[in-house]
């Protein structure tokens, strides 16, 4: 439990130019004052994350999303207004007030209301939007809990203790800036009816989580489709197919289950010194597909 004490200690080094570790419902977030050319700086030399990856804002609730943005088309209010505060993040033209610092120089903004009480808090008593990635270093595993942050960054921030998230991984990304929706990063929100992005040609990506290899642990992670394991002692994560291995983790065989425990489980393991950790492929189907990409990119 935050407690209003360090609501409003976080709050002040966010005015001040510092950075803050935070709570939200999807994974914890790296997060400084979006207005703050030198703050958001820090962010990307904490993390080690390349100047091409733009990072969300976020914001406690629609007006203050409308005052970062140039337009705000009805279908933002529709997806807004059905999804936030939660795991949706939506990209459109941005306001000259944000820097491009937070955009990767891009013309347009990341912005969505996180679920959790303490980022909705905490955005609040700043008085600012926050702009934050994930709290980890770059391509790594994301952060479900306090400790996580602090095996990557020890005493550099202030870290909020927010228990553990309970969508565990990312938000959903929708861009709506230009004539169609495009879906940029499956999540927990599923979107059928949207095209999807997967190839990037610009230098910079229009949404975080594109990079080819991401949310990844040290160890060597491979996903398999049946029961044939690497060579040698290992971990395996299954959630339907039981498989010989020297560890042996079962999962939740529901998406919204598994991705609650994901980076929880990966974390634990990776911290064991396995030669591999073997994961059995999850299912193709629309609510399992933020899962899947985060799978994929962690095994590249």
């Amino acid at each position: 439990m935050v407690t209003p004490e360090e609501i409003a200690e976080a709050a002040r080094l966010i005015r001040n130019g510092q950075l803050v570790a935070f709570p939200t419902e999807t994974v914890y977030g790296l997060g400084a004052n979006a207005f703050d050319r030198s703050a958001v700086r820090r962010i990307f030399e904490l993390k080690g994350r390349p100047q091409t990856s733009p990072l969300i804002v976020h914001v406690a609730s629609i007006e203050m999303a409308k005052s970062l943005v140039e337009c705000w088309p009805e279908q933002a209010e529709t997806l807004a207004r059905k999804h936030w505060p939660g795991p949706l993040t939506l990209v459109l033209p941005k306001r000259a007030r944000i820097p491009e610092e937070v955009t990767a120089g891009l013309a347009t903004v990341g912005v969505r209301a996180p679920a959790h009480p303490a980022a909705l808090e905490l955005i609040r008593a700043a008085g600012v939007p926050i702009a934050a990635p994930s709290a980890n270093r770059f391509t790594e595993l994301s952060p479900t809990t306090a400790e996580h942050v602090r095996r990557a960054f020890g005493n550099a921030v202030l870290v909020l203790d927010g228990g553990p998230t309970e969508v565990g991984i990312e938000s959903t990304v929708v861009s709506l800036a230009g004539p169609e929706p495009l879906l940029l990063r499956p999540g927990m929100i599923p979107f059928e009816d949207i095209p999807r992005v997967t190839a990037v040609d610009a230098a910079a990506h229009p949404s975080p989580g594109m990079h080819p290899r991401h949310y990844s642990p040290r160890t060597r992670l491979v996903l398999v489709d049946g029961p044939e394991l690497p060579g040698g002692d290992g971990a395996y994560v299954w959630w339907n197919r039981p498989a010989k291995a020297a560890k042996s983790v079962q999962m939740p065989s529901n998406a919204r289950g598994y991705a609650a425990r994901l980076y929880d489980t990966l974390h634990a393991l990776d911290s064991e010194d396995w030669p591999w950790i073997a994961v059995e492929r999850p299912p193709s189907t629309p609510e399992w597909a933020g899962i899947q990409d985060r799978l994929e990119r962690a095994s590249q």
